[in-house]
C-alpha cells in the first residue's frame, strides 16, 4: 500500500511527494524550463519586448556612432564608432530592466502568483525561469544591435576566444540587469513609476559612464561618479576583450576593471537574488 506525504499546509515546499515523482533537481529544472517557456510564447503575441530592449541602443549608435563620429575625437583612436560599440552594447543589458520590471508587476497584478501558489512548484523556479527567458530575449537584441553594428563599421580585433569571453561578460551583466529589473517589479505596483525609474537609470548609468565619451573629457564632479560606476568597468573589460579602442584616465577602476565587476556585479546579484525572492514568497503570502 503507498503512502503519500504531504509538506505543510503553507506550501513552501514542492508540494505532495507521490510514487514516481522525478528527483527534486530535475524537477527543479522542469518547472524553470515550464515558465521560461510560458514568458517565451508570449514574446509572439507582444514583440514590443523586443523592439524596447533594442531601440535605445540603436538610436545612440546611429546618432553618435555615425550622424557625429567626425565631431567627436578619441585620444590614440579615429575609429568612434568601435569606440562607443562596448557602451551601446552594454545598454541593452540596461534596456532590459524596465521590460522585465514592468512584465513582473503585470503578473502580480494580474493575480499570477496565486495561481502559481495552488501548484506544487518551487517559489525560486517562477523567478529563475522569468529571468533566463528574458535573458534568451535579451541576447537577440544584442545579436540585433551587433548585426547594426557592424554594417556601421565596428569590428573586433582580437581572437575568437577574447571576443566570445567578452560576449559571455556581456551576458552575465545583461542577467545581473534582469535581477534588478525582477525586484524593481516586486517593490513598485504602478507601472508609471516603473517606467520612470528604469529609463533614468539607463539613461544615467550609461552616459555617466565611459561609454561614449574618455572619463577625463567629462565634468570635474562627474568623473569618480563615471570611473567607479560598475558599467564603466564593463566597457572597459569590453574594449580590451574585443580590441577597440580604450581612452583610460589612469584610477583604480580603469586599471582593475575586473576586480570591480567582480565585487560590484557579485554583491549586486546577491542582494537582487534574495530580496527578490524573498519579496515573492512575501506576496505569495
Amino acid at each position: 500500500m503507498s503512502t503519500t506525504t504531504v509538506v505543510g499546509d503553507d506550501n513552501r515546499k514542492l508540494g505532495a511527494v507521490r510514487p514516481g515523482t522525478p528527483p527534486a533537481p530535475l524537477a527543479a529544472i522542469t518547472e524553470v524550463l515550464a515558465i521560461g517557456g510560458r514568458r517565451m510564447r508570449r514574446l509572439k503575441r507582444n514583440p514590443g519586448r523586443l523592439i524596447g530592449i533594442t531601440l535605445n541602443p540603436l538610436i545612440t549608435m546611429i546618432a553618435l556612432g555615425y550622424l557625429f563620429q567626425s565631431a567627436i575625437e578619441i585620444p590614440g583612436s579615429n575609429n568612434y564608432m568601435e569606440f562607443i560599440f562596448a557602451g551601446v552594447a552594454a545598454q541593452v543589458g540596461l534596456a532590459s530592466i524596465g521590460p522585465t520590471a514592468v512584465a513582473v508587476c503585470l503578473d502580480l497584478q494580474g493575480g499570477l502568483i496565486d495561481r502559481f501558489r495552488s501548484l506544487p512548484i518551487s517559489r525560486s523556479a517562477v523567478l529563475i525561469g522569468h529571468t533566463l527567458a528574458d535573458l534568451v530575449i535579451t541576447l537577440m537584441g544584442l545579436v540585433i544591435v551587433v548585426g547594426v553594428g557592424m554594417l556601421f563599421g565596428w569590428r573586433s580585433h582580437n581572437d575568437a576566444l577574447s571576443v566570445l569571453a567578452g560576449f559571455a561578460l556581456l551576458a552575465v551583466f545583461m542577467y545581473t540587469m534582469l535581477w534588478v529589473g525582477v525586484l524593481l517589479g516586486m517593490a513598485s505596483k504602478n507601472l508609471e513609476t516603473i517606467e520612470s525609474v528604469s529609463g533614468i537609470v539607463a539613461v544615467v548609468f550609461s552616459f555617466m559612464s565611459n561609454g561614449f565619451l574618455s572619463v577625463d573629457k567629462l565634468p570635474g564632479w562627474i568623473r569618480p561618479i563615471a570611473e567607479w560606476n560598475p558599467v564603466s568597468a564593463v566597457i572597459t573589460a569590453l574594449r580590451h576583450l574585443w580590441g577597440n579602442p580604450v581612452a583610460v584616465a589612469p584610477s583604480f577602476p580603469s586599471e582593475h576593471p575586473t576586480a570591480v565587476i567582480a565585487i560590484s556585479l557579485g554583491l549586486l546579484f546577491a542582494v537582487t537574488t534574495v530580496l527578490s525572492i524573498r519579496r515573492y514568497r512575501t506576496a505569495s503570502a
